[in-house]
């Protein structure tokens, strides 16, 4: 089998996808970061490299997601492009003629703005964890309820409560203060829908004109409560496409393809890169005024990368043995 691979390290979850020459998805893995980036991308090669056909060959390979440069350099990424640009690709693949595309993370969200298949116009929001999947999945864990379970629960209701979703904080004081009139609990799930939908719509999506067909991605969009809340607001069809949770890996793979077709061959360095070891390091140099903040990233003892200083005097020195 011959294929393309994304891998989409965010800072809740690492997704990898496999697909085919085909452009047929042959494998997604979904596996929860932890902190340890670097760890889930080796666990997550070595899990794919076990599901796929003996023999398979990575003819590309691409990287996205706030750790997309680390991954890059440890993978041998052949493309290495910020969220916007994956998901738009991804979405464009999946849902033809896509115009809005909605995306809530685990630690924020974003809005991306299709015309004529170009992106025209996104915005995101990483100031409050109002409206993001870290805040349902704590207030899933506060009620007693399993996440997989909120959204069902959501569409029960019968009568949705108002509550306040500008604000974290102001969100749960106001669920608890439903609570203690004695509302449903459907209905506190279904208004906490509503509130996060206008929080991310009076936020993320101010001024921006979301016309059909409109795409719901993200972890967040397994909600079938959220679904619903976004189409009762926005009065539009809300699709919800396969893959919704990985969809920026699947954009980083065909990013990939793209990539390796102008070049004519791939950086990517093996499955063998799950069993390497791995360190990374920062340190300030004091070369001039400036004191950057220098991270340099080793495999097996050797320096293969370094960022963050304005003037590239270590960035561009690489290769070295460490000392």
């Amino acid at each position: 089998m011959i294929g393309y691979l994304g891998i989409d390290v965010g800072s809740v979850s690492t997704n990898l996808v496999f697909f085919d020459d085909c452009g047929v998805i042959r494998k997604s893995i979904y596996l929860r970061t932890r902190g340890k980036p670097i760890d889930t991308v080796q666990k997550g090669l070595k899990e794919l490299g076990a599901n796929l056909p003996s023999g398979t060959k990575v003819r590309g390979v691409g990287t996205t997601g706030s750790g997309r440069h680390l991954t890059g350099v440890i993978v041998g990424a052949d493309a290495v492009k910020n969220e916007i640009t994956a998901h738009a690709v991804a979405s464009s693949l999946l849902v033809p003629g896509v115009q809005s595309i909605l995306e809530i993370g685990g630690q924020d969200s974003k809005i991306i703005i299709l015309r004529n298949g170009v992106v025209s116009d996104f915005a995101m929001n990483t100031v409050c964890a109002a409206g993001t999947g870290s805040f349902l999945d704590q207030q899933a864990g506060r009620l007693g309820i399993p996440i997989e379970k909120f959204g069902e629960l959501a569409l029960q209701a019968r009568s949705p409560v108002r509550i306040a979703g500008r604000c974290a904080v102001f969100a749960e004081s106001d669920m608890i203060h439903k609570q203690q009139m004695g509302c449903s609990l459907p209905d506190i799930l279904a208004g906490l829908c509503d509130a996060l939908v206008r929080n991310y719509l009076n936020n993320v999506g101010k001024g921006k004109e979301i016309l059909a067909p409109v795409v719901f991605q993200g972890g967040v969009a397994a909600n079938a409560g959220m679904v619903r809340a976004f189409e009762k607001a926005l009065d539009l069809k809300v699709q919800v496409p396969s893959y919704f949770d990985v969809m920026g890996a699947v954009g980083a793979a065909l990013l990939a393809r793209e990539a390796v077709a102008r070049k004519g061959a791939s950086s990517f360095k093996g499955f063998e890169v799950a069993d390497m070891d791995y360190q990374t390091g920062s340190f300030e140099c004091s070369g001039c005024p400036n004191l950057c903040e220098v991270v340099e990233v080793s495999e097996n003892d050797r320096v293969i990368a370094r960022w963050g200083d304005r003037c590239s005097k270590w960035s561009n020195a690489v290769g070295a043995k460490i000392s």
